[in-house]
């Protein structure tokens, strides 16, 4: 994975926290990196302009985790050529109730995380999204019964090994 900006080990504690808790204040950020509150707004600046930053948000819990339906969808296009799949993965991104979609191979050509209110809500998704596409050869959905875990974070430490790794092998 390649980065417009290198990154050294205050940039990786930065971000190893940032995942574990984006709501830090900068002051309480710099104070757990070990570094000025001025650094910490510096580099954090920095790692959003370049990109290893996408975005924040909030995961959100309590009474509102569990509510709803959360569905694995695997889509299987009947037409795969580059053209196809780029309309269909538009058509997904664009979808409120679809929270991740991802490009796979092989098996289906696309896997799905939706979330939906109840099953009337599904059902008018599978109407928009894959029963109207006549390109769409095949739909199976997976309804999540109990989630055993859900962490987004990437491991920091993990990362920054490859890539001392990559940077020595160069």
């Amino acid at each position: 994975m390649e980065y417009s900006i290198p990154l050294d080990a205050t940039d990786w504690r930065l971000l190893d926290l940032l995942q574990a808790d984006a709501s830090l204040t900068n002051h309480a950020l710099a104070q757990a990196a070990h570094v000025s509150p001025a650094t910490a707004l510096r580099r954090v600046r920095r790692l959003r302009e370049a990109g290893v930053i996408e975005r924040f948000t909030a995961l959100l819990g309590g009474p509102l985790a569990g509510q709803g339906l959360q569905v694995l969808c695997e889509v299987v296009l009947d037409r795969q050529g580059a053209e196809h799949l780029d309309a269909f993965e538009a058509r997904a991104v664009d979808e409120p109730l679809v929270q991740q979609c991802w490009r796979v191979s092989p098996g289906p050509d696309f896997l799905l995380v939706v979330w939906a209110p109840d099953m009337p809500g599904f059902q008018a998704l599978t109407q928009r999204l894959f029963t109207q596409d006549a390109n769409v050869r095949n739909v199976k959905s997976f309804f999540a019964l109990k989630r055993a875990k859900f962490d987004p974070r990437v491991p920091v430490a993990v990362l920054a090994d490859a890539r001392a790794d990559q940077d020595t092998r160069r």
